[in-house]
């Protein structure tokens, strides 16, 4: 029986040491694939938390639903997981704009969550505003010589969305000081919940701001993204291999300021084929927010890649 007990201990023992080896060597496998100048820089100091980004993107998806009595219950399809017990205080719907927002408290994250619907693929209007890409100053204190889109200030700044969010976080704040912002949107939602916690931040006052957004666009130059950097630091733009709006509008290396310009610190999934397989990693881009080996390294030609982000679907949905 001793004898039986020794063969198995030492058999487990051979097992574990295969599989740990198999392990390893497949990790080793997929490093090889990845560029080396990704894994130089993993230990780059940064404020991505991919935890809180798997909240905000959920509460980026909810936004989409076009249900406002669904969404002021929170009870939509889209209102589950890890958005569950969110309550919210304004549901701003603009219909002549087709834009839409809300502002609530997410108690467990303690923290007044914004997000910004992005443009509707139906809102002739939106594709206008998204290509509308004539600049003009904005006018901020302490801010000189900044130049944003025309077409995405004039939507936060000249609708009801900014009344209405502004007006709901004024109210949470009124009677509560231990919550943060979070601020989040995809693509065209992603430039004005930018816009918005600049608007916070520079008109407001807010310090404890941070900022998530998915797949969004340009939104000024690179005076603009140095003065939206130095005011809100603690912001991650997530892009998405191939996705083409973050390629928009475009960055015309030869006109210098001039040219729209990206605000730090991008996260770009990227996709490595291994076989039939296909792995997504995540790489912290440099402080720059044009980053050459980051999207900026690939051609902004996928809608596919847009509409989807840490595995949720980013689009409208009829309840």
């Amino acid at each position: 029986m001793g004898l039986v007990s020794g063969l198995t201990a030492i058999l487990k023992s051979v097992l574990t040491l295969l599989l740990l080896n198999f392990h390893q060597g497949t990790q080793n496998v997929l490093e090889s694939l990845v560029p080396k100048q990704f894994l130089q820089r993993q230990s780059r100091e940064c404020l991505y938390n991919r935890t809180l980004a798997l909240y905000a993107v959920e509460y980026a998806a909810a936004v989409y639903v076009d249900n406002p009595p669904s969404l002021l219950a929170w009870n939509c399809s889209r209102c589950q997981g890890l958005t569950a017990g969110f309550k919210i205080e304004e549901l701003v719907v603009d219909v002549p704009h087709c834009l839409q927002a809300y502002v609530g408290v997410a108690e467990d994250l303690k923290a007044i969550v914004i997000s910004f619907r992005g443009t509707q693929e139906t809102s002739y209007q939106n594709w206008a505003e998204d290509l509308y890409f004539r600049q003009l100053d904005l006018n901020y204190p302490g801010i000189e010589d900044a130049m944003v889109h025309s077409g995405f200030y004039s939507a936060y700044h000249n609708t009801t969305l900014r009344e209405g969010v502004v007006k709901g976080v004024q109210a949470i704040l009124a009677t509560r000081d231990d919550l943060g912002t979070i601020v989040t949107g995809h693509s065209m939602g992603g430039a004005m919940a930018s816009l918005c916690a600049l608007d916070l931040a520079a008109n407001f006052g807010l310090k404890d701001l941070k900022v998530i957004t998915f797949g969004q666009p340009r939104i000024g130059n690179s005076i603009f993204a140095a003065a939206y950097y130095a005011l809100v630091p603690n912001t991650v733009r997530m892009t998405h291999s191939h996705d083409i709006v973050p390629h928009l509008p475009p960055y015309y290396t030869l006109l210098g300021e001039k040219t729209y310009h990206h605000f730090a610190t991008e996260v770009w999934i990227f996709k490595i084929q291994v076989g039939r397989l296909q792995y997504e990693f995540e790489e912290i881009c440099d402080s720059s927010g044009e980053d050459p080996d980051c999207s900026r390294s690939v051609t902004g030609n996928s809608i596919t890649d847009h509409l989807q982000y840490l595995g949720v679907y980013l689009k409208r949905v009829d309840e």
